[in-house]
């Protein structure tokens, strides 16, 4: 079922003039798509463009079959939805929590619904925390209730730019298995902008790769990453990210800080190696090789 259809047009300043942001996109619904380019490429003001908060110069934004705005080149809208009669969930890298309320207080302060407030609260962790205010919370803890905050009106969407980007590896992790286990829960559509490949493989089912407003890829993770890298030498710790068999193989995809690599293992190797492993990923007369990391015991110097 297609969730979002938008034929827009936007012009925006960069660094090299002006350029015009354009999309001609179909998003189906459940998904969770990534939304990637370099700096200055209109990505955040494509979410913007979604969410209400920016409005484009033309074009048509249809949801469900609702139409959210419309307009012809030059003149007034038709229609431009107010961003509260969207149901748009978004989370921004600031977070924008009310600091002199409590972290159930920027719940309620979206829906006055206790009943979901209490299932995302025990659904992110933070039961034990709801009356504590954000400037007692840690980054990591603040990200969660702005995601919660988010879901508070059960919406359409979900809008995230770059939410995790100024988080360590570990609080990165578990937070993308929230957004994993939200997705599957709220069955909400998921678009996010960021710039980690290892996150777009684990999240997402479909990449668009913006430059200078032109969609200029429309793909998976995979095809983006993975199936155009190059084979080279290393010894680098690693987390799996799946082991799939291909032909009369198995191949784990291991995430190498923002890179991906493809490595085939044996299946005695497949029998004590899963996805969310860390690893170590070397080479050895050429040949890949994949252990389990063991930080008290392991030396590089023999690989």
């Amino acid at each position: 079922m297609i969730m979002v259809f938008a034929s827009l047009k936007k012009k925006l300043v960069g660094t090299e003039g002006d350029f015009f942001l354009q999309t001609d996109v179909e998003i189906a619904s459940g998904g969770i798509t990534a939304v990637a380019g370099p700096s200055g490429s209109g990505k955040t003001t494509f979410l913007r463009i979604l969410s209400g908060l920016t409005s484009p110069d033309e074009g048509l934004l249809e949801v469900e079959g609702d139409i959210w705005f419309r307009a012809t080149a030059g003149k007034k809208p038709e229609l431009d939805l107010k961003p509260q009669q969207r149901r748009v969930g978004v989370v921004f890298q600031g977070y924008a929590l009310f600091p002199n309320m409590s972290v159930l207080g920027n719940l309620l302060y979206a829906s006055r619904d206790m009943d979901m407030a209490e299932k995302l609260l025990d659904m992110v962790g933070l039961q034990q925390l709801k009356h504590v205010k954000p400037s007692n919370l840690s980054g990591g803890q603040k990200q969660r209730v702005a995601l919660a905050r988010a879901l508070m009106q059960r919406p359409r969407l979900l809008l995230l730019d770059e939410p995790l980007s100024a988080l360590d590896e570990s609080m990165k992790a578990m937070l993308q298995d929230e957004l994993l286990k939200i997705n599957r829960e709220f069955g909400v559509t998921i678009l996010i902008v960021t710039h980690d490949s290892s996150e777009m493989y684990k999240l997402c089912d479909r990449v668009l790769l913006l430059e200078k407003g032109r969609i200029v890829a429309d793909t998976s993770p995979r095809k983006l990453f993975v199936e155009r890298a190059t084979t080279q030498k290393f010894a680098f710790k690693g987390e799996i990210l799946e082991i799939k068999a291909v032909d009369a193989v198995y191949v784990a995809v291991v995430a190498i800080g923002n890179n991906l690599v493809e490595v085939v293992v044996d299946s005695d190797e497949k029998e004590n190696l899963r996805a969310g492993d860390v690893v170590v990923v070397g080479t050895k007369a050429f040949n890949p090789t994949v252990r389990k990391f063991a930080a008290k015991d392991f030396d590089f110097s023999k690989l």
